[in-house]
């Protein structure tokens, strides 16, 4: 009787496997080698919040059932916080604190994205990644302007995905290599 507390059905895993998909993407190479995101803690970590959001938008337009998952989703989230802050030798008594840090950075990006990926053209959503990834005020660099050109293709790839198999940890990203060219493409034809 007692070892049913111990035993983890397949939505715990699937929340697992989901989240390990959004942390593998958000570590892809092109993200800090071509977009100039800050191969650091800090840089990672609005890496994840970035593509938790897109995740999270996307669950948050289906029924009770998928965003119970977004739900889910979320705490496995901070409870890898958690972790990371600990690994790090964060101390047991400064640990809520840092969290509570998190949970503020977590909610405020999520409100900055949603809004900006509400509004046509990219200018609003370069500016606040250029904010938060980036440390630029202006929030103008390429490397804002890529970014947000690959949240909007992620925005919309994950907007035509099935939320069943979205549940199953079947997400796919798009490229964020192709997503560059595309977006350096684009700004040159806008230059020219």
């Amino acid at each position: 009787m007692m070892f049913r507390f111990f035993r983890r059905d397949s939505s715990d895993r699937s929340i697992a496997s989901l989240y390990g998909t959004i942390v593998a993407q958000a570590r892809a190479a092109p993200f800090y080698r071509n977009y100039g995101v800050p191969d650091t803690v800090n840089g990672r970590f609005e890496m994840v919040v970035l593509h938790m959001v897109l995740v999270l938008r996307r669950l948050a337009s289906e029924p009770q059932a998928a965003r119970r998952l977004g739900q889910a989703l979320f705490d496995r989230f901070c409870r890898d916080m958690d972790g990371s802050l600990r690994e790090m030798g964060v101390g047991d008594l400064a640990v809520p604190g840092r969290m509570r840090e998190i949970g503020e950075a977590f909610y405020g990006r999520q409100a900055a994205y949603g809004a900006a990926l509400a509004l046509p053209g990219a200018e609003t959503l370069a500016a606040a990644l250029g904010r938060n990834v980036f440390g630029s005020a202006a929030g103008t660099g390429l490397g804002a302007a890529r970014l947000a050109a690959y949240a909007r293709a992620a925005s919309s790839r994950l907007a035509a995905q099935d939320a069943h198999a979205l549940s199953r940890a079947e997400v796919v990203f798009p490229d964020p290599e192709g997503i560059a060219v595309l977006a350096e493409t684009q700004s040159g034809d806008a230059a020219g």
